[in-house]
């Protein structure tokens, strides 16, 4: 049952009435029900917030425990659910064994760096702007040929591909630009080779006479994904400002990772929003992390940064991301998002180093 009541705009996210500003109240991260509200003050526009929920920014590559060694230690977790966790690793030198994640899969995005990633169906060379996507209990290793910063997503659930629906099956991306793995047995080693394998969170550690990787050949439908930021084409609307949804990536239980990129703002109607509109996180905690280029819509935010904007509390633009939207054709950020629809919670290492008084930057 749809109702119409008060001031109001016929179009949603353009003409905004004079006086107002307007907020998304939808279900389901904007793929269900929703109401627009349009309220004569920005619902941002607190001057106090007492108790943990609240925007938070989080610094993540200045946490304690990155660039050591060890591989497995040093993938510090910042957030964490039942569904996902969320770490960062910084990648110096090449892993002296090999890693199986027995309790999931794993989408590690390549925030700076390049070099060698080998898995059982076969190596690929990664860089900068890549998605590593490896299922659950494959057994890989990374050799850098740069020091290397990875965002580390681990699903308990599997993770795979939006439908795309009217937008047809090559929108966004062509699936022919996703690159897998090819064997090379030219790259085994002799020795003792060590697999560290997580399982409910504790490592076994299984000790082979012989290079772990040595499939010849494979053939099916599982294995692992490599796409780069650059081949992704992303959704754009010149007189209608697109929900977050428009860019999905990759999707599993409970969750979806979000990939932003440079686009063309909403130039064709001079009534159409060209910021994120306001909205009230009901169904799901929002994580942003940035990557590179000018993040005109947030202000302070530099890259190797993440927010965290959870459930019940509104989130939207900065004060000088409005004034700086109408003066710019185009937006050159280039930002990884992942949504949760179960809470997230802060680890301690996240604590330590979270930016205390980012909660005030909306009072301008």
């Amino acid at each position: 049952m749809y109702h119409e009541k008060g001031v109001f705009t016929r179009q949603a996210h353009v003409d905004i009435p004079e006086g107002t500003v307007e907020e998304e109240y939808g279900r389901n991260g904007f793929f269900g029900r929703a109401t627009h509200l349009y309220r004569t003050e920005p619902p941002v526009n607190w001057v106090n917030i007492e108790g943990e929920l609240r925007p938070e920014a989080l610094p993540v590559l200045q946490m304690n425990g990155l660039g050591g060694e060890d591989y497995i230690a040093g993938r510090v977790a910042f957030l964490e659910n039942a569904d996902v966790r969320l770490s960062m690793c910084v990648l110096k030198t090449a892993m002296p064994w090999f890693f199986r994640n027995a309790d999931a899969d794993e989408c590690l995005f390549v925030h700076r760096g390049r070099g060698l990633l080998e898995t059982d169906f076969g190596p690929l060379q990664y860089e900068k702007g890549d998605y590593l996507v490896i299922p659950r209990g494959t057994v890989y290793r990374f050799s850098p040929e740069e020091e290397t910063a990875l965002l580390v997503i681990e699903a308990a659930s599997e993770i795979t591909l939006p439908e795309r629906g009217m937008l047809g099956h090559h929108a966004l991306f062509d699936p022919a630009v996703i690159r897998v793995p090819e064997p090379d047995l030219s790259l085994r080693q002799p020795g003792n080779w060590q697999v560290k394998v997580q399982r409910l969170g504790q490592i076994t550690t299984i000790t082979y006479p012989f290079y772990p990787i040595n499939a010849a050949g494979w053939k099916g439908e599982v294995t692992v994904w490599q796409l780069n930021i650059r081949d992704i084409r992303p959704v754009m609307s010149e007189r209608y400002h697109l929900p977050p949804s428009a860019h999905t990536t990759f999707i599993m239980r409970n969750a979806v990772i979000c990939s932003f990129l440079p686009r063309g703002l909403e130039t064709g109607d001079p009534g159409a929003l060209r910021v994120p509109f306001y909205h009230s996180n009901i169904d799901f905690d929002e994580v942003l992390f940035y990557h590179e280029g000018n993040f005109f819509s947030r202000a302070g935010i530099e890259p190797g940064m993440v927010t965290f904007h959870p459930q019940g509390i509104h989130h939207g633009p900065h004060p000088k991301a409005i004034e700086a939207a109408a003066k710019i054709r185009r937006t050159e950020e280039k930002a990884v998002m992942v949504d949760t629809r179960n809470p997230l919670l802060l680890t301690e290492a996240a604590r330590d180093i979270r930016w205390p008084e980012y909660w005030k930057s909306w009072q301008g």
